[in-house]
């Protein structure tokens, strides 16, 4: 018999973020996102950068995560991140002029003293903490079955 929830841990080398029952996850990997539901087939993959969704009870909750790995076992999943936040715990007025920053420094084409590529992940980290923060606060109506905030 399949189980009916599964138990989510989510980490970062400061602390544990979640550790909750979950019906449903939604995980950023490397090569594109992945659906869990209770009795999945056992994988390891590696994350990417992006939005992870879980939903627990009628409420779906919101994350940013930045590289590591997930475990799926069929009861559980546990999710090393190299960096998450839940979406209330984001600063977005910090993250749009990070973002600002990002942008302008990848404007200046051919200056030498850019490091093009730390500028253009500081602008994906940005746009991801911006558009999670969009999340409402992490919580969407459990009225609603969407993944998006009403």
């Amino acid at each position: 018999m399949l189980p009916e929830k599964l138990i989510l841990e989510v980490v970062t080398p400061e602390r544990q973020l979640v550790e909750r029952e979950a019906t449903e996850i939604q995980l950023p990997g490397k090569n594109g996102y992945l659906g869990i539901l209770p009795g999945h087939a056992p994988l390891i993959t590696e994350l990417g950068a992006g939005e992870m969704s879980y939903r627990s009870g009628r409420d779906v909750h919101y994350l940013a995560i930045i590289g590591g790995y997930a475990e799926v076992l069929a009861s559980r999943v546990v999710v090393l991140a190299d960096v998450a936040e839940r979406a209330e715990e984001i600063d977005a007025d910090r993250a749009r002029e990070s973002k600002d920053r990002a942008e302008k420094r990848l404007a200046r084409r051919g200056d030498p003293d850019v490091d093009w590529q730390r500028a253009t992940l500081s602008l994906q980290r940005a746009m991801l903490r911006l558009q999670v923060a969009a999340k409402g606060g992490a919580v969407a109506a459990g009225a609603d079955e969407s993944h998006h905030a009403p």
